[in-house]
């Protein structure tokens, strides 16, 4: 299991996990032993442990079951949230090494590897770091319809108004809308 895995690579005890995560050592325990479900604890109790253990909760979800796939808006939720504890440098070495973005294209998950790759090439012109060319080929690829943050598309729905949907067109960071996701904040996570 990929948190025990963790907890002995960084040489950590599960009361120390406990302490520095704010999950309660039972259930802890419960988790490593198997006695608890990863799919079944909280999102908050999952994040925390990622958190501390330098995961993400899709690493953790994905360490029980293969095929986990959590929603697009929970996947940039978590990929945002890994930048933002990473840092960029390190977020992108990460997701290189990992070789992520290959991962989930092959699994035809499309929006996931194009939003990744999306992240990747904003954080490299941002960090002014040459773009990684082995994956040219997913560049030229593009969702078939435009993606909206979900708070756009209710933000529209509310007012009845096309106009959240067309300021959020002309705000989209480049590196995403060349893809057809309609991304304009990436760093203002919480």
């Amino acid at each position: 299991m990929l948190i025990n895995d963790e907890l002995n690579r960084q040489n950590m005890t599960k009361y120390r996990l406990s302490k520095e995560s704010g999950v309660p050592q039972a259930t802890i325990n419960d988790i490593c032993s198997g006695k608890a479900e990863l799919e079944k604890c909280s999102a908050g109790t999952l994040y925390r442990l990622a958190k501390v253990l330098g995961l993400t909760v899709e690493n953790i979800l994905e360490s029980v079951r293969e095929d986990y796939r959590s929603d697009f808006e929970t996947f940039k939720s978590n990929t945002c949230h890994y930048v933002k504890d990473m840092g960029d440098l390190d977020f992108i070495v990460d997701v290189l090494e990992s070789d992520k973005v290959r991962k989930l294209y092959n699994k035809h998950w499309y929006p996931e590897a194009l939003y990744l790759l999306a992240m990747l090439d904003y954080l490299c012109r941002e960090n002014d770091v040459p773009v990684c060319t082995k994956y040219n080929d997913i560049r030229v690829q593009k969702l078939e319809r435009p993606v909206f943050p979900i708070g756009v598309l209710l933000t529209s729905e509310v007012l009845k108004s096309d106009e959240p949907i067309k300021k959020a067109e002309e705000d989209a960071i480049p590196e995403f809308r060349r893809f057809n996701i309609i991304e304009s904040e990436v760093r203002n996570v919480v």
